[in-house]
């Protein structure tokens, strides 16, 4: 749940700096965990490595640590950032 909480965190603070309103959060759950969040930008991410004295940079990177795949597709209102996470099975 933690992992989650901080991909969905690092994802709309990115879509809210750098997209703007409005923005949308999907989570699906089947056989793996989905999390899409939407803003109106055009522009898509690009994954960087901060160097050790940047204050910031690293958000992405972590997610993409943190998921088992991520991407990013055009939409007609902008674009949808996606990540898949494992999940396990509860008994």
């Amino acid at each position: 749940m933690f992992t989650t909480e901080l991909i969905v965190g690092e994802l709309v603070t990115n879509a809210i700096r750098y997209g703007g309103a409005p923005v949308g959060v999907r989570l699906i759950r089947d056989q793996r965990l989905i999390c899409e969040v939407s803003d109106p930008s055009q522009t898509q991410p690009h994954l960087r490595r901060a160097r050790p004295t940047d204050e910031g940079g690293r958000g992405l990177f972590l997610v993409a640590q943190l998921t088992h795949r991520w991407g990013s597709r055009y939409t007609v209102a902008g674009k949808t950032i996606w990540t898949e996470q494992l999940v396990d099975e509860v008994p």
